[in-house]
């Protein structure tokens, strides 16, 4: 193990790109990383290296933001909570399966999602959702973690997390397809 007085300059700029790039905030990004190192450096008799230095900091950076995601967007549960946009399961059968497919994409969406100007819009469609649902589909597709892990962090059982899945997903869709893809056409 590296001596912890090397680790921002060997490791800051690539936490703190991995972090901006889920909390889309500066200062939470930097805060982020700092607790990250904080952490590690209180941890790091608990190193055994099994993995790379790299990759244990990334992994203590990655819990830091699922802990960050969960206080931002955790709010009580909305009993009648009902859209007031078009009816949801217009776009998907019953296994959740789209009934029609999203609009053509202009290019390959791996590119489009290199582009700031593609990224600023999905940044504004993310915060215009719910927080819970912002919460829920941040840490589904930006984090990859699993329904369980979703569940455990916002208290709420599979079925809601599902349901709330959905909803954002579509809320997103019909958002992008909004302010970007026919802005494009």
């Amino acid at each position: 193990m590296s001596h912890p007085s090397t680790w921002v300059d060997t490791y800051g700029d690539y936490l703190y790109s991995f972090a901006l790039y889920r909390v889309q905030d500066n200062a939470t990004a930097q805060d982020l990383v700092q607790d990250t190192l904080l952490g590690a450096l209180k941890s790091k008799k608990n190193f055994k290296g099994q993995s790379s230095e790299k990759t244990w900091l990334t992994s203590i950076l990655k819990y830091k933001i699922i802990d960050f995601i969960r206080k931002k967007y955790r709010e009580p549960l909305l009993e009648n909570f009902d859209l007031e946009s078009t009816a949801l399961d217009d776009h998907f059968d019953a296994m959740g399966k789209w009934k029609t497919g999203p609009a053509k994409w202009a290019s390959d969406p791996e590119q489009l999602l290199e582009q700031k100007s593609f990224l600023d819009i999905v940044k504004k469609c993310l915060q215009k959702l719910p927080k819970k649902q912002a919460g829920v589909l941040a840490l589904r597709e930006l984090e990859g973690e699993t329904t369980q892990t979703i569940c455990k962090v916002f208290n709420i059982s599979t079925t809601n997390c599902w349901v709330i899945l959905h909803r954002a997903r579509s809320l997103m869709r019909k958002c992008i397809e909004i302010n970007w893809l026919k802005k494009r056409e």
